[in-house]
């Protein structure tokens, strides 16, 4: 047992000190991790939060029943965006937002907003339209109707419950709200891990000592 530092040998209070170095930046990385851990976990499951198991099993069955409840549309969108393709997601939304669209006027501003941001050729998030698709849609939006994007909105549906919508099932994004949480670095594997730390590191100090 150590009777005052004096009594220490000079290695063994440099020793010491290290430790009280490592276990400073430990706690700081460990802080790190479970804010780290919670934004992430935010991310994916807050969408899904206060949703029922039996609802969340429905998204399952069909990419309809995902994207027509808040709560799924927001995770399969964080899914997307994980995989740069969120332009998908968007373009639908933004299609389901043009058929409620009640002012007649608004109409045609609308539907060009809607064509440069994702069909014509410079679209900044250009969908992936077959050439007949998107020339018919073309020539829809220079009389536009609440229904001038219908066959666009269900080609890229089309193409989401065949291709994203499968991975994302397969995906910690839908996963993790069907089943307990892994084993990864969560808020509380990483307390365990600095417990388990700041034990071994008490052991190698009683030694110094």
């Amino acid at each position: 047992m150590c009777k005052g530092l004096a009594a220490l040998p000079a290695t063994c209070l440099k020793s010491a000190k290290d430790m009280k170095h490592r276990l400073g930046v430990l706690l700081q990385k460990s802080d790190s991790c479970d804010y780290s851990s919670s934004q992430g976990k935010k991310e994916k499951v807050s969408p899904s939060q206060r949703v029922s198991q039996e609802e969340v099993k429905k998204w399952a069955e069909s990419l309809e029943n995902l994207i027509h409840h808040d709560r799924g549309l927001a995770a399969f969108r964080a899914f997307l965006k994980s995989e740069y393709s969120e332009e998908n997601i968007e373009f639908w939304v933004s299609c389901e937002d043009y058929k409620k669209t009640k002012s007649p006027a608004k109409l045609s501003p609308k539907a060009r907003k809607i064509y440069d941001e994702f069909i014509s050729v410079q679209a900044t998030k250009e969908v992936n339209l077959d050439s007949c698709t998107r020339e018919k849609t073309s020539h829809n939006v220079l009389e536009p109707t609440l229904s001038c994007f219908d066959e666009a909105q269900r080609k890229i549906f089309t193409l989401m419950e065949k291709d994203s919508y499968r991975r994302f099932l397969k995906s910690p994004y839908y996963l993790d709200l069907v089943s307990p949480p892994g084993a990864g670095c969560g808020p509380e594997n990483c307390k365990r891990t600095h417990a388990h730390t700041l034990d071994c590191n008490s052991n190698v100090i009683s030694q110094c000592a």
